[in-house]
């Protein structure tokens, strides 16, 4: 069967307002988040170097999990996406859960960001309380996203450009420092840093395994691409440049950067609750390295909550189309933005401030692992509805994506196993179990709400599940 072209998605209100250069861009930046600039030190601490070889392995299953998203997109491209995939090829239940669910994992990336913003903060002042800065920023995103969707793509364009020109500073300088031996860190700067300081696996390849429930996070938002389908100028043309150079993106910013950092600082000097990036410039000892990438890593988490408000009110107004949340989630402002879904959502992140006046020390800890089992559901629900699709397709049902990922079905299922894996790794870590908890909390929560709205909407229970549309 020839590949027909892709079906055009619905106006929904949208202003198509994000352009090719705002778009490749906020795939970029969405590949380079707090879970790198800050989480990487804890995991760091537990695996050593291998944990460059957890990021690698991550990534590559991120890339088949985005280029299942792709062939999606490009046969019908459309805002909140990963629901809509849901509720066509596994039924409306699935695409209620997986809506609320993606909502939930961007309400709580919120809070993570805004506690490592308020975290940076505290380099330079460290007088003023965590929950202020959180606070403070938190309003001044909210304001960002109510303006427009153009304003919205501008910010996150320089936000990214920010964080992509810095980490290749980063490259470069490190790279100076291991090749012509300059500054402080330059006497004991070595690639043999990655093999000599107990080996590669010096916790063990158990302790690296365990690692990667803390990898996944950093790859949270990548699949935000999805998300802006519905306001591209050309989905077509941007949608796949996108998601092609994320291997490109990933070997740079993940894999390029550790390596370069593990070489220039061994990794006992890593831990916990500090950025590798700040720590490892404020070794080499460059006047004002520290504090320009404790900025860097600012802007950084800025960014990520910036997404999350953005993407949080369109998965809402996806719900609310299909009688799955209230209808006043479904209305758009004079500009054209979900006003009411994002300020919803805004307000629920204020939970994020709480904690940080309540359990600071602890906050980003607990709400990382909870994103990331949201995270891992969503990507799941991507890699299902891929693999029913395909099967569709090949049935002569569906017409095929311009956009086929490499191997069929095949990536997706081995994609599938691993976040499996995963999974069950989060269950033995006693101290990411605890998003499991409330993942069952969330469970049950979605079950009860499913119930409800069958019973005060009968139309729903009788929605056809497929949607397929007729190849003729």
């Amino acid at each position: 069967m020839t590949s027909a072209k892709v079906t055009e998605a619905p106006e929904e209100g949208y202003e198509r307002g994000l352009g090719s250069r705002q778009v490749q861009m906020i795939a970029i930046g969405g590949a380079i988040g707090v879970g790198l600039f800050m989480g990487a030190g804890a995991n760091i601490a537990k695996a050593g170097p291998s944990i460059i070889l957890m990021y690698a392995l991550a990534g590559v299953v991120i890339f088949f999990i985005m280029r299942a998203l792709g062939e999606l997109l490009l046969y019908r491209p459309v805002s909140g996406s990963f629901a809509e995939y849901a509720r066509e090829f596994l039924g409306p239940f699935f695409g209620f859960v997986t809506g609320w669910t993606y909502w939930l994992m961007w309400v709580v990336t919120g809070m993570a960001e805004l506690t490592a913003a308020a975290i940076y903060i505290h380099f330079w002042f460290p007088e003023i309380p965590q929950w202020v800065s959180a606070l403070v920023f938190l309003v001044v995103l909210f304001g960002v996203n109510l303006i427009s969707v153009k304003i919205f793509g501008e910010v996150e364009f320089w936000f990214s450009m920010i964080k992509v020109t810095a980490i290749i500073g980063m490259i470069v300088i490190g790279l100076g420092v291991l090749t012509l031996g300059f500054s402080d860190a330059g006497d004991t700067a070595a690639v043999s840093n990655l093999w000599s300081h107990d080996g590669f696996f010096p916790n063990g390849i158990g302790s690296s395994l365990m690692t990667l429930q803390g990898v996944m996070f950093a790859y949270l938002a990548v699949e935000l691409v999805g998300v802006t389908a519905g306001e591209s100028e050309n989905p077509e043309k941007t949608l796949p440049k996108a998601i092609n150079t994320l291997p490109w993106r990933i070997i740079v910013f993940y894999v390029g950067a550790l390596l370069v950092i593990l070489s220039v600082v061994r990794w006992t000097e890593f831990s916990a609750g500090e950025s590798p990036f700040v720590h490892a410039f404020g070794k080499i000892g460059i006047p004002l390295a520290a504090g320009i990438v404790n900025f860097v890593v600012l802007t950084a988490a800025l960014s990520s909550c910036n997404s999350g408000m953005y993407s949080t009110g369109r998965m809402l107004r996806g719900l609310a189309a299909n009688n799955e949340a209230p209808q006043a989630f479904a209305r758009l402002n004079a500009r054209k933005t979900p006003a009411v879904g994002i300020a919803v959502s805004v307000a629920l992140m204020g939970i994020g401030v709480i904690l940080n006046y309540v359990v600071p020390e602890k906050a980003f800890a607990y709400v990382t692992s909870v994103a990331t089992a949201a995270g891992i559901w969503t990507w799941m629900m991507i890699l299902v509805s891929h693999i029913r699709y395909r099967r569709a397709v090949e049935a002569g049902r569906l017409r095929a994506s311009s956009f086929p990922a490499p191997g069929g079905a095949l990536f997706s299922w081995v994609a599938l196993i691993f976040l499996i894996g995963v999974t069950g790794m989060i269950a033995a870590d006693a101290d990411a179990r605890v998003c499991l908890y409330v993942a069952a909390g969330w469970a049950v929560a979605l079950g009860v709400g499913w119930t409800v709205l069958k019973k005060g909407n009968p139309a729903i229970a009788d929605r056809d599940e497929s949607r397929f549309e007729k190849v003729g």
